[in-house]
């Protein structure tokens, strides 16, 4: 699903314009963006989480040249998947049957 089947989705079952629905899904986005910008976690329960993983400055190599770079430190967003998310995607799909050897 991309932004546009999510505004769509989300227009169709709440009843909504577009407009409004395409607005909505931009809050959304907007405040978890700001939240990370500013350190902090978002939590969604069930779903899962976001939070800011921060990385320090390391020796690298350029791939091409092998010269040695300064990859300068950095915060970067992770997610993590809730429990019952995980539990909700592993249920949907039937067991996939273990082939023998032998």
């Amino acid at each position: 699903m991309v932004k546009s089947e999510l505004i769509e989705s989300l227009a169709e079952r709440a009843d909504i314009t577009l407009a409004k629905a395409e607005e909505i899904v931009d809050l959304f986005f907007d405040a978890v963006g700001d939240t990370l910008c500013a350190g902090h976690r978002v939590e969604i329960r069930g779903f899962g989480a976001f939070t800011v993983r921060e990385y320090k400055a390391y020796e690298g190599r350029n791939p091409k040249t092998g010269e040695r770079i300064t990859v300068p430190p950095k915060r970067l967003p992770f997610w993590k998947t809730g429990m019952e998310l995980k539990q909700r995607v592993d249920s949907a799909f039937p067991p996939t049957p273990v082939k023998s050897g032998r």
